[in-house]
């Protein structure tokens, strides 16, 4: 019988050709029936949307429709993997579909979902376009077009602004470095947030300054001191040394990344910035020689800047009206001379107040 013969360069007798017309008959019918058995399933539900495909795939591998009838079996097969989340597949089932039959519009609107749904804009742009070329008036292509447009913007826009922060963090970190300055990483994170240092446009660089009151920690402003001891004229100045390791560039890079557009950029790099420990030498306190500038100070070979100044203002472990600090003194300057201000009004408010009392 044909369904045993092997390949051969003979012609067939009447006999094998009919033999082999009958076995392909047989198989054909086998993939209708497979095709529709599919679809019903799908009709079903969820549930059933394992038994579709698997109809579809056998009624593949009968291999006995023409190429326009299998292009429908890829392209059905294609929207339920796209019912059931598997884009990849989709995707795949759907160019099958295509490079069988160019024109199954059914089949490009489920490259364009499917590409769509992994993010493959380029790709699910040309799926589009293509089809909206078969049928111009396509309403689900054109609703298609206008939202792979906007995700485009998008991206463009986020990419812009990627570009930008790693653009301004570079040369946040040149500035840093041809100062001279050192910096590790932050403490009292949950005070400071993901503030940072600025370059400005005149190449000027702006520190963000955390005021911590030890003594009480808090980073309020003074009410609870009514002795007045911490003002400008009773303090002495310090910073802690040998405090910190100093940030590889790389590392310092990503860590001035951090709240911005370009923050997902190579998690691993950033994820070895958590790994940051401190030295194992014990930290001291230098007294400040105030006649320095601030960036003298910051200059130290033994001070790491922890990414922000931060200034601790205690009067324990130090003789008496002391003030350590581990950053910079000018915003401390002005806040004290500010916080003069504010008393000096409020005591003059209040003497207007008494007097109009008594009168």
């Amino acid at each position: 019988m044909a369904l045993w013969m092997e390949n051969r360069s003979e012609p067939l007798t009447e006999a094998e050709k009919a033999d082999l017309e009958a076995i392909a008959a047989i198989k054909e019918s086998a993939a209708i029936e497979l095709k529709e058995k599919g679809n019903e399933y799908v009709k079903k539900g969820k549930k059933h949307y394992s038994e579709a495909i698997d109809c579809y795939t056998r009624a593949i591998n009968q291999k006995a429709l023409n190429d326009s009838e299998s292009s429908v079996l890829f392209a059905n097969r294609a929207h339920v993997n796209l019912l059931l989340g598997n884009h990849r597949r989709a995707l795949s089932d759907a160019q099958q579909a295509l490079n069988l039959s160019p024109s199954n519009i059914k089949a490009i609107y489920r490259a364009v979902k499917a590409s769509l749904s992994l993010n493959l804009l380029a790709e699910a742009q040309e799926y589009c376009r293509k089809g909206l070329k078969l049928d111009p008036n396509n309403e689900e292509l054109k609703r298609l077009d206008r939202q792979i447009r906007t995700k485009i913007s998008e991206k463009e826009k986020l990419e812009a602004e990627v570009s930008r922060a790693i653009s301004e963090a570079e040369e946040l970190v040149s500035a840093i470095e041809n100062r001279g300055l050192k910096i590790g990483k932050a403490m009292y994170r949950e005070l400071t947030g993901l503030k940072k240092p600025v370059l400005d446009k005149n190449n000027i660089l702006h520190w963000p300054v955390l005021l911590l009151y030890a003594e009480v920690m808090s980073n309020q402003p003074l009410p609870w001191d009514v002795e007045n001891n911490y003002k400008r004229d009773f303090v002495e100045l310090y910073y802690e040394a040998g405090s910190g390791v100093r940030l590889s560039k790389e590392k310092l890079l990503h860590c001035l990344l951090e709240g911005t557009a370009a923050s997902h950029v190579d998690d691993e790099e950033k994820d070895a910035v958590e790994d940051f420990k401190h030295t194992a030498g014990s930290p001291k306190w230098i007294k400040v020689n105030e006649k320095k500038t601030l960036q003298d100070i910051l200059k130290e070979p033994n001070f790491v800047i922890p990414e922000i100044p931060e200034d601790t203002q205690e009067l324990t472990e130090l003789p008496p009206n002391v003030w350590r600090t581990l950053g910079p003194l000018p915003p401390v300057k002005s806040y004290i001379k500010e916080k003069d201000k504010e008393e000096e009004a409020n005591r003059s408010a209040a003497q207007k107040k008494s007097s109009r009392t008594e009168s």
